[in-house]
């Protein structure tokens, strides 16, 4: 059972040391060498649980997608303020982006032109905002004028968007800015001028 519980350790640590060299170098400048340094292990031991690198971006990957899954669950149909879920929920994803550098390093391999696969965790993302603000619609949350496939491609964008300026920018402050597009974007989303914008990201005001 040690054995068992040490080896899945070492694959935890191997999964975080190549999301944090894909985080700083990208994946093509990434090395298995410095994956397995970083993780403190043996290219022996690297080898033994991940067959290359491309491996090691699928379990990056994988593991920040469940992380995502956790974040972006469905919407309940029975939710009073389908509005007030997508603002927290995009509070709480930048705020996780900053802090969790397997999700920041599966975001950035969506945008990484030496990352050839179809998965991208940004997708996933901008069809959640979709069914959240479908929900909105036919709840008569929406402003009449909003087209909803515009509302979408905004909101997708402000929180990628956010992330990948701030690793250009180490001032750049992603949760800041979501903070500055939301009092602009929720007013017109609702037609409700006067509405005030909710900040939290803490997740136990996503639920009812």
């Amino acid at each position: 059972m040690a054995k068992q519980d040490r080896a899945v350790r070492t694959r935890e640590q191997l999964i975080r040391s190549a999301a944090e060299s894909f985080d700083r170098s990208g994946f093509g400048l990434s090395s298995l060498f410095d994956i397995s340094t970083g993780a403190g292990v043996s290219s022996g031991a690297l080898h033994f649980h991940f067959g290359s690198k491309r491996e090691l971006g699928e379990a990056v990957e994988a593991a920040a997608a469940e992380t995502l899954r956790a974040i972006i669950a469905p919407c309940p149909p029975s939710h009073p303020d389908p509005l007030r879920v997508l603002v927290d929920t995009s509070h709480l994803l930048a705020q996780r982006l900053t802090q969790d550098v397997v999700l920041r390093a599966a975001f950035g391999l969506g945008h990484d032109a030496t990352w050839h696969e179809d998965a991208k965790l940004w997708l996933s993302w901008r069809s959640w905002v979709r069914a959240t603000l479908t929900l909105a619609g036919e709840r008569g949350d929406l402003a009449a004028d909003v087209l909803p496939d515009a509302a979408v491609s905004a909101v997708t964008a402000a929180v990628v968007g956010s992330e990948i300026l701030g690793r250009a920018d180490a001032e750049w402050s992603p949760c800041r800015a979501l903070a500055q597009f939301w009092s602009l974007m929720l007013p017109r989303l609702s037609g409700e001028s006067g509405l005030p914008v909710p900040v939290s990201n803490s997740p136990a005001t996503l639920r009812p």
